[in-house]
């Protein structure tokens, strides 16, 4: 028989384990769900875009709500935004181009101007049909960059739309894939890398062709039997510190959800899933690339990229 006291402290101990247990997982919850970036709203692209090139090779649908960037023998195309920002989130939906796409790039961006400039790159490199696109990372800080990685998704990106963004403070720049962090870069101005802290960034997108390098380095030319080539896309709002006004306001300002101690690094939940895309689809990696750099990058170790 178990002794009655003996009984009651079980349960109480089961009781405050469980209790703990849960403010575990709803702590856990909380912390995820905090450090995911904010659900953008839908704005036309007349709002925040505007063309770059070849403005008869941009299609409109939906009220302006979609758009279609074309690409053939003779031109591509591209469009960026109206303003410049220093900080913020910065997002677009993403359908690219379909079927035989090698030689083609499709880039999504944020740019800031000179040469000693700042630059944040998505570059999706298109391939034969059947084989899988490879979406390649930059950053350049200062006008250094060299920092390439490059990854296959887990997906089809052209069978729908899929979120492609940048997460942008005075702590770190985050870049997802359907929320998913699939690369960091740390401010390490501590260590004397530069960072992109003072030079507002407008936003670019383009469709262009790049079969010098884009496919096999180059090996694989475009197939011009196949053009137009197009990739869609839709998400136009941008949540960011509109710097064209006041861009030291930018920079001391820190009110904004994106500054806030929650988006200054991933939380576990996404540093595991950040570490499942380096060891499941990483093709290539700047921090391990001993040819170009013998001596490692100091921000490599720092940024968790090898």
């Amino acid at each position: 028989m178990v002794d009655s006291s003996f009984a009651t402290a079980a349960k109480k101990g089961n009781a405050r384990r469980l209790f703990l247990l849960f403010v575990w997982c709803f702590s856990a919850f909380q912390m995820t769900k905090g450090a995911t970036p904010k659900k953008a709203v839908t704005v036309p692209f007349s709002k925040n875009y505007m063309p770059t090139w070849s403005f008869d090779h941009i299609k409109y649908f939906n009220g302006g709500n979609e758009i279609q960037l074309h690409l053939d023998n003779y031109t591509g195309t591209g469009f960026h935004s109206k303003e410049s920002y220093l900080f913020g989130y910065f997002h677009m939906h993403i359908k690219l181009v379909a079927g035989d796409s090698a030689g083609t790039v499709t880039a999504f961006y944020l740019s800031s101007n000179g040469n000693e400039h700042d630059e944040v790159d998505f570059e999706f490199l298109g391939n034969r049909t059947g084989e899988p696109y490879i979406l390649q990372t930059n950053v350049f800080t200062g006008g250094v960059g060299n920092r390439e990685q490059r990854i296959y998704l887990w997906f089809d990106p052209t069978a729908n739309f899929h979120t492609y963004s940048v997460l942008w403070n005075s702590y770190l720049i985050t870049f997802f894939v359907d929320d998913i962090p699939i690369r960091i870069f740390k401010n390490t101005e501590n260590l004397g890398v530069k960072f992109a802290s003072e030079q507002p960034m407008k936003l670019y997108s383009s469709l262009w062709n790049a079969d010098d390098w884009a496919t096999r380095g180059g090996r694989e030319k475009t197939d011009w039997t196949k053009a137009p080539f197009v990739a869609s896309y839709k998400g136009f709002h941008i949540d960011a510190c509109d710097a064209t006004l006041d861009d030291e306001y930018c920079e001391t300002e820190g009110k904004k959800w994106w500054n806030q101690k929650e988006y200054q690094d991933l939380d576990a939940a996404q540093y595991r899933r950040l570490m499942w895309v380096h060891r499941k689809f990483t093709i290539y990696n700047y921090c391990t690339d001993k040819a170009r750099f013998p001596k490692r990058p100091i921000e490599c170790k720092v940024n968790k990229d090898a």
